[in-house]
This record gives C-alpha cells, sequence and structure tokens, in this order.
C-alpha cells in the first residue's frame, strides 16, 4: 500500500461544498485566482475564506446548484505544489456542459494558502436537462 503525499491527503480532507468545516486546512488569507475567458465576470482573485465561499457561491447560482467536480488527476510537485485536472460538470444557461479544469493547490504548514483554477477551453455540451 502506498501512502499519499502529504498535500494531497490535505487535499483530500478539504469539502469545498462545507468551507467552515474546513477551516483549519485554509490559511487565513487563503487567495484563489480564477481565471475562465468564459466567465469574465468571475475572473479575479478571492481572498479569505469569505471570498473563496464568495467564489462558490456565484458558481452554485450560475449552475442552479448543478456544479460538480470529477479529478481525473492528482499530482503533487515538490513540497509546496499539487495540480489536479479534473472535468467539471454544470448546467449552465440551459445546457449541461463539461470543462476541463486545472487548479494548482499551494500548500504552506499543512494549510492551503493559494490556489490558481485554470479553466483553459469551451465548455463542451454534453446532453440536456
Amino acid at each position: 500500500m502506498t501512502q499519499d503525499h502529504p498535500n494531497v491527503a490535505l487535499l483530500k480532507r478539504l469539502d469545498l461544498r462545507n468551507l467552515a468545516a474546513s477551516r483549519d486546512l485554509i490559511a487565513e488569507d487563503v487567495v484563489w485566482h480564477y481565471a475562465n475567458p468564459n466567465l469574465p465576470d468571475l475572473q479575479g482573485d478571492y481572498v479569505g475564506l469569505d471570498g473563496v465561499r464568495s467564489f462558490f457561491e456565484a458558481v452554485g447560482q450560475r449552475s442552479k446548484g448543478t456544479f460538480e467536480i470529477h479529478p481525473k488527476s492528482v499530482t503533487p510537485v515538490g513540497d509546496e505544489l499539487v495540480v489536479v485536472h479534473s472535468q467539471n460538470t454544470l448546467t449552465f444557461e440551459g445546457r449541461k456542459v463539461a470543462v476541463e479544469v486545472v487548479v494548482v493547490w499551494r500548500f504552506v504548514d499543512g494549510r492551503v494558502v493559494e490556489v490558481w483554477d485554470i479553466v483553459p477551453g469551451d465548455a463542451k455540451e454534453i446532453g440536456n436537462d
């Protein structure tokens, strides 16, 4: 049996749907950088737990609660970074879509201090509601 990299183990404990329950894993001054040319009004930096929470609330409102993360790979890089490739699904403007996403997590002293959430391409329609 292989043991997870310490930062991967921390990431597995993180609950993005209940950030308050994950408060011990997130630095007080965490910065979430979001880049998605298809959602320019959401692009930018979200600071602190309240900022990150507001980002996910905005995504939840836009998707009418349908936003889901489906990890494809999780790769630790050095002592601080974990790179996650996922396919996220959501209903957006009446279409069920999937988007390829790369999220780079930076950990310092056992806590998330910075995140780069990058959506590089267009969403692909995967079905109708």
